[in-house]
């Protein structure tokens, strides 16, 4: 089985070139780097490393457009999907193989290298209506490229949320996501930091993917207030603890509402503009290509 592996980046330089460096002792069927569009010289370090197949420079800052042009110009009979900083451990490619001859889509665990030793992550399946709902790290994820075509890649309406939203479309077209223990990454790098939430953009994705996968059914209201009253009750407690100010607390509320109910409206009219089981109207097929400019090297 040819395995091609598709990298998107952005603004992530030192972490994706210990990425590559990784990668390369898998010697995978071709590496594929989405860029774009980063301004720290991303686009010049990756088109000096010979280990690199193509190079697809986009314009737009959405990790699912990514991922959909990178399906477009690979070629292998399978693609595996890393984030630039997870470095793939030793056997990798071999576990994606063996996962994959079994299975339409394969992840792994995710090693955090800690003071006190190593931390890894587990499968997570949850039971949603009648089906059962496997999750997978989109930073770790390889698929069948029949499975990529009959879900019509990634939906590209999803700035964050679309490893999830694939997930339930897997579910939805009678697939399974296998575990594969020896799938393992780790991370390349740190930043030293960690991104502020952008709550809105986070249930707008919630509530849009269960809105487009379930429709009108008691399970997509019930789960996102679910999700808000955990979420607001973790950050009560940070103002209880003087972490964060109250009108922070509201603040974020006020996205929560507004996030929910804009994504649940988008995903019902996605719902009944894409009636098959791919639930993508904004998919692979949607558009002719996303690339502004490709160094191909094949």
């Amino acid at each position: 089985m040819d395995v091609s592996v598709v990298v998107s980046t952005l603004n992530d330089r030192d972490q994706l070139r210990g990425c590559l460096e990784s990668l390369a002792g898998e010697e995978p069927h071709e590496v594929v780097v989405v860029n774009g569009p980063s301004t720290d010289g991303t686009s010049g370090m990756v088109r000096d490393r010979p280990d690199v197949d193509v190079l697809v420079e986009i314009d737009e800052r959405n990790i699912n457009v990514a991922r959909n042009a990178g399906i477009d110009r690979s070629r292998g009979d399978a693609i595996g999907f890393l984030a630039p900083t997870m470095a793939v451990e030793p056997g990798w490619l071999d576990a994606v193989r063996g996962a994959l001859s079994g299975a339409g889509a394969a992840t792994g665990p995710t090693h955090e290298r800690l003071d006190a030793g190593v931390a890894t992550d587990t499968i997570e399946s949850r039971r949603i209506r009648d089906q059962q709902v496997t999750y997978f790290n989109g930073g770790n994820v390889a698929f069948t490229r029949d499975l990529l075509a009959e879900l019509d890649g990634f939906d590209e309406y999803l700035e964050v949320g679309g490893a999830r939203d694939a997930a339930h479309r897997i579910a939805g077209v009678g697939s399974e996501v296998e575990w594969s223990a020896g799938m393992c990454v780790a991370w390349a790098a740190t930043d030293g930091g960690t991104a502020e939430r952008d709550w809105q953009a986070r249930y707008r994705s919630l509530a849009y993917r269960l809105a487009k996968n379930y429709g009108l059914h008691p399970t997509v209201p019930f789960r996102t207030l679910r999700h808000a009253a955990t979420d607001a009750g973790r950050a009560f407690r940070d103002v209880l603890r003087g972490e964060s100010k109250p009108t922070s607390w509201l603040g974020n509320g006020r996205d929560v509402v507004l996030g929910g109910g804009r994504g649940y409206a988008d995903g019902l009219r996605a719902r009944y503009a894409d009636r098959s089981p791919s639930r993508n109207p904004r998919g692979l097929s949607a558009r002719a290509d996303r690339a502004v400019a490709v160094h191909d090297r094949r």
